[in-house]
Order: structure tokens, then C-alpha cells, then sequence
């Protein structure tokens, strides 16, 4: 049967090759329907926290579909929309927060952008509309994100259908300051007037290739956008539910942002399901008297009751077997595991950041990257290098057994390749 798939991120190359054709998942593997097992090590796209087939999630779906399919949140509610927006105001360093739900995380992001420059609107401030967020940040492909984050190899044929007021450095450490934050700082002083928010990745730029930086530069952040009267964005989409090796990647610096969206591990990548999680003093704004400021935004799947349901199955996973803290135990033996890859002639870097795994290859093996993945892939591994960056994010349900065999397979292969 001919392929009729627009793929998203994917090469007409590559497709031409063809693709193995998942027919099942099992843990932190995938099958195809020729019996190939392969393990998931980038998690699906970064969503897949507790694997595959993880039976709570399942019965939880289940169950759902029993009882209500569909309902739409738009002047209506339903019991498990309401217990989720609870449970995440809780998940907060304070709980004064209300929910807006939405499908993916670009969708979560594109409300929290939309609500930072109405708010400023309701408070009788509409001239702070600008959004700025970091230098090959990410947070989606709508063109509203791609104002926010542009990572240039992904978005450069939107350039000029977009408009970046300013944009916030990548922190580069210095004697003077370690965090590198001086620039950044410059930068929101410089435009604070017409500053409606920062959005920031937390910790880790992701699609620019995991390049991360430190819990220090994003306290000063939050210090800085307090200071100068600009809300704070933290898209903990693709770091938050354990990743980092607390439950939110902010948690490391000790902050509490103005809004957090979330999505993909949200539901542990079950259904499509995102939130933007909002302090109340930003909703209540929003009120309709004594005039109007109702966010007039929303989705036809926003809060849907068998999301919902995964959701919550997957909070009270993460609760009941300590995700967080396994990961951040399993992620100290992955950095282990790792080290002696910084060793190889044809490395340039490992970077480490919880259940993050990176190996940057010098510039001089672009040309192996494709036969690193290549042979990986005949081994039954799974990975999506971004340019000369490999990285491993597994299931956090992971053994050790099978996070060390990935190590071992990676650095044989580089080696097999490159050395």
C-alpha cells in the first residue's frame, strides 16, 4: 500500500527508504509488523515517560470511553476536567491557579502567549504585547510560537511571516558572572515597556539540539522579569513529570512563574492532552464586568474526558512508584555510563541534564551521522539525532539493564563509525 503520510519532520529521502510500520508497544519497545522489536530511547517524541502499555493508563482509558467520549469545556464541565485542573493548581509552588486545557503543547503555549498580552490589555497596559523568549527556543510550529521560538535549521522559511521584537542569548558563562545572564537582563530592561512576557525551555533548549544551561540563569530570569513588571512563561512541555529529576525543571531553581504549560508526559504520551496552568491573579482579569475581557480562545478537544482520564492515571503513577526520584537516581547512572564516550577523538561534548543524555560529535562527523543512526537502527534502537547531537531520553521507566545496553550500543556504534 502506498504511503499517503505527510510526514512531519521527515526527509522525502528518508521516505523513500521506507519506515518499519508500529504496530504495538510493549514497555519501552515498539514492534513492527514484521516482529522487529525496537527500544523507544527518545521516548516519542520526548512524551512517553512510563512506556508503553503501562496498564493503569490503559484501564483508565478504558474505562473513560465507557462512560463519556466527548464534552466540551466551553460553558460546560465534566468530573474528570474538573479533578485534573485540582490536581495540576497542586502541583504548583502555590495552588491559586486555573487550567486552560488544549490538545498539544504548541496549542498550550499559544493560549499562555495570548493570555500574557490580553492581561496587559485588561490592566489597561495594551502596549506591553511583545513576547520574547530565547535564541533557538522552542515552543511549536504555529506561527504565534515561531514569534516566540525560531530554531533556524526547522523555521526558516517562515522568517518573514513572523516578527521577533528581541530575543534572549543563549547564557554563555563568564569569570564575572557564571550564569551568564548579564546580556539577558539587558535585554529585558531594554524593552520592559512593551514587554507582555518571556517564555523560556526550562533548563534545556530541546529541538536547538539539548543544549542546556543552568537553574542559576533561570532564577535571575524570574528575578529580573518581577522586577520589571513581565510575566514569566516556563514551557515545561517537553522537561516536565520527572524528566529533569524533579517534577518540573523549574523546581531547580526554586521559582514560581506565572504560567507553566505542559503536555506530552501530562498524559505519559496516552492521548493528546496539554495545559496552560495560570496564577489566578493573571485569570481573574479576564472577568466580564464591568467590561468585557472574556478570553474568547479555545479548542474542540480542550479537556476531553478519555485525556483527562490518562492524565490523571499517569499523575498518580508518578506519585505511587516515585518517578521523580527514580529518575533522578537512574539519571546519575546514565551520566556514569556515559562518561567514557567523552574520551572518543570524534566527540565534542556530553551534556547532562536528569534523564537527558547528550553526546555532541565534532563538526567533522556530520558526514556519520546518518550511518550512526543507520546502524543503530538495524541494532533496534530508535533515535532522532538533531544535527551532530545524539541523545538518549528513555522511558523513565527504564532498567538499568537496558539504559546501560543503550550506552553500550551508542558508544560501540560511534566508535565502529567515526573512530
Amino acid at each position: 500500500m502506498k504511503n499517503k503520510i505527510f510526514h512531519p519532520y521527515t526527509t522525502f529521502t528518508a521516505i523513500e527508504k521506507g519506515f518499519p510500520n508500529m504496530v504495538r508497544g510493549e514497555g519501552i519497545y515498539l514492534f513492527d509488523d514484521q516482529g522487529n522489536r525496537y527500544v523507544d530511547i527518545v521516548s516519542s517524541w520526548w512524551a512517553c515517560a512510563l512506556g508503553h502499555g503501562h496498564p493503569k493508563v490503559v484501564k483508565a482509558i478504558r474505562e473513560q470511553a465507557e462512560i463519556l467520549q466527548h464534552s466540551i469545556t466551553g460553558s460546560l464541565t465534566h468530573p474528570k476536567v474538573l479533578e485534573l485542573a485540582e490536581r495540576l493548581a497542586d502541583l504548583m509552588p502555590t495552588p491559586d491557579r486555573h487550567s486552560v486545557f488544549a490538545s498539544d503543547g504548541c496549542s498550550a503555549v499559544e493560549a499562555a502567549l495570548k493570555i500574557a498580552i490580553q492581561y496587559w490589555y485588561n490592566t489597561g497596559r495594551p502596549e506591553k504585547c511583545w513576547i520574547i523568549g530565547m535564541d533557538q527556543g522552542y515552543h511549536g510550529d504555529s506561527l504565534g510560537a515561531l514569534g516566540a521560538g525560531f530554531v533556524d535549521h526547522f523555521h526558516k522559511p517562515f522568517e518573514r511571516a513572523v516578527t521577533h521584537h528581541a530575543k534572549l542569548p543563549f547564557p554563555v558563562p563568564t569569570a564575572d558572572d557564571p550564569d551568564g545572564f548579564p546580556p539577558s537582563k539587558a535585554v529585558i530592561e531594554q524593552h520592559a515597556d512593551r514587554l507582555a512576557a518571556v517564555i523560556v525551555e526550562p533548563l534545556c533548549l530541546g529541538s536547538a539540539g539539548m543544549k542546556i544551561y543552568s537553574a542559576g540563569y533561570l532564577k535571575k530570569l524570574a528575578d529580573c522579569c518581577a522586577e520589571n513588571n513581565v510575566l514569566l512563561i516556563v514551557d515545561e512541555v517537553a522537561m516536565g513529570f520527572g524528566r529533569t529529576g524533579k517534577r518540573f525543571a523549574f523546581n531547580h531553581a526554586d521559582i514560581d512563574p506565572d504560567m507553566v504549560t505542559v503536555g506530552k508526559a501530562l498524559t505519559a504520551g496516552y492521548m493528546p492532552l496539554s495545559a496552560c496552568i495560570v496564577k489566578d491573579g493573571i485569570y481573574d482579569t479576564f472577568s466580564d464586568a464591568p467590561e468585557d475581557h472574556t478570553f474568547y480562545h479555545g479548542n474542540t478537544f480542550a479537556g476531553h474526558p478519555i485525556g483527562c482520564a490518562a492524565a490523571l492515571a499517569a499523575l498518580e503513577i508518578y506519585e505511587a512508584e516515585d518517578t521523580v526520584a527514580r529518575a533522578a537516581g537512574m539519571a546519575e547512572k546514565m551520566k556514569q555510563w556515559m562518561q567514557p564516550l567523552a574520551e572518543l577523538d570524534c566527540v565534542k561534548e556530553l551534556r547532562f541534564l536528569g534523564m537527558i543524555g547528550v553526546v555532541e560529535l565534532k563538526d567533522s562527523a556530520q558526514a556519520q551521522v546518518a550511518a550512526i543512526k543507520q546502524a543503530l537502527f538495524e541494532q533496534g534502537y530508535l533515535l532522532r539525532p538533531l544535527g551532530t547531537v545524539f541523545y538518549l531520553m528513555p522511558p523513565l521507566v527504564i532498567s538499568d539493564d537496558e539504559l546501560k545496553a543503550a550506552v553500550c550500543a551508542l558508544q560501540q556504534t560511534i566508535e565502529d563509525v567515526c573512530c
